[in-house]
């Protein structure tokens, strides 16, 4: 593992000023990557934090899309706020925002007035639907988003059924594509001394992630959904289910080897994939009813013989323990404060994999922040009272 001092973006300062996945998620790729970034969110906290599994200020959300960050819990709805986060913005070399167009402009943080004093920011601006149109101020959710793009459309069923991708799927492509953007700008920075307003949406980037869809529709008349090819599918096996699939004839031959069906070789109904496909239904209930006699080892070991493109359907558990992953460690053991031991999955690039690092709680590091910000104590107590910011308390005292 490469030391953080010699990670890419070591000595980049990062203000995520933003909630919710995208944008976090995109300032925790820059920090994955060396930078260090200050989250700063509302005294209540990020909304993200409260959705699904949580656990004190803690949930997998949060955890995953903000681990190794300071945290500033600051109230930047008044004017005292707004004058620190201002401050805060000037000292950094990368902003990420994703509020609903015209937000960041009322709290002081516009890119055009940062921009005037620090020509060569990278400013990043994530929204749901792009910075003006009609769609500029309606709200956008990874649900919302995932009906809108065209993605569950995408998703849908043989009978035609919209089906929603069981992950939020939007958040986490935008986040990838505007760290992407940012990149970018970092580069354009270094070579021209000049900054960007990087602006990424959901929709754009959900629409970008399908690009082949829509080329398909436009060649086909119509978008084809489900397998093209015979065999093709999830089969139950003795103990679990496995998936089995083929691209050409000679494929399916190595399955018929592979099961000891030599006579589907030369079956009228299965000599190339026209004829199959048309007969899948046959097929694919014989085959079923011969894998689910023998455990999925057994299968996978036959099928690796003879060179069949299949996989056993895991769990995550089953993720965690399958034998690249151990051999590549992916997983990382995060100590998470509050908490106890997780399983952490950072960047799959290599080499710039940094150390897993705790998430921050709300306010974990206000007062260390404002003070290296240049308060004095006096003023950093007066603030707290006020309640303009918040510091979290002992992992104790939240037990």
């Amino acid at each position: 593992m490469i030391a953080d001092a010699d990670l890419p973006y070591a000595g980049l300062r990062v203000l995520d000023i933003s909630q919710g996945i995208a944008g976090p998620y995109c300032a925790h790729v820059l920090w994955q990557q060396g930078a260090h970034v200050l989250k700063v969110e509302p005294p209540a906290g990020d909304w993200i934090r409260f959705v699904g599994v949580t656990k004190g200020d803690h949930n997998a959300l949060a955890i995953q899309y903000n681990a190794g960050k300071q945290a500033l819990a600051l109230d930047a709805r008044t004017d005292e706020g707004k004058k620190i986060l201002r401050g805060l913005a000037s000292q950094a070399d990368i902003v990420v925002q994703n509020f609903r167009p015209g937000v960041a402009e009322r709290l002081g943080v516009g890119y055009n007035e940062l921009s005037r004093e620090k020509p060569d920011l990278v400013y990043v601006s994530i929204s749901g639907y792009g910075p003006d149109g009609p769609y500029a101020d309606a709200p956008a959710t990874d649900s919302v988003m995932q009906a809108d793009s065209g993605l569950m459309f995408s998703n849908q069923d043989e009978s035609g059924v919209p089906r929603r991708v069981g992950l939020l799927a939007a958040d986490v492509m935008t986040g990838l594509y505007a760290s992407q953007g940012a990149a970018t700008a970092l580069y354009q920075r270094l070579a021209r001394k000049r900054g960007t307003h990087v602006q990424v949406s959901l929709f754009e980037a959900c629409a970008s992630f399908q690009g082949m869809c829509f080329l398909e529709q436009a060649m086909a008349g119509k978008r084809p959904f489900g397998a093209v090819s015979a065999p093709n599918g999830v089969f139950d096996t003795l103990d679990g289910k496995i998936s089995v699939v083929t691209v050409n004839t000679d494929h399916f031959h190595r399955i018929c080897r592979a099961m000891e069906r030599p006579e589907w070789i030369t079956d009228a109904r299965y000599l190339d994939n026209a004829i199959r496909f048309d007969n899948r239904g046959q097929l694919h209930a014989d085959m079923n009813e011969q894998l689910k006699l023998k455990p999925t080892a057994h299968w996978t070991t036959l099928f690796q013989k003879h060179d069949v493109l299949h996989a056993a359907v895991r769990d995550y558990t089953g993720v965690m323990n399958h034998p690249q992953a151990l051999h590549l460690k992916m997983f990382q053991a995060l100590e998470q404060a509050g908490v106890g031991t997780l399983p952490y999955m950072g960047l799959p690039s290599h080499p710039y994999h940094r150390k897993a690092q705790s998430s921050p709680r709300i306010g974990e590091h206000s007062v260390q922040v404002l003070m290296e910000y240049g308060l004095a104590k006096p003023e950093i107590e007066r603030l707290l009272t006020a309640g303009v910011v918040k510091q979290a308390g002992s992992v104790s005292d939240a037990a």
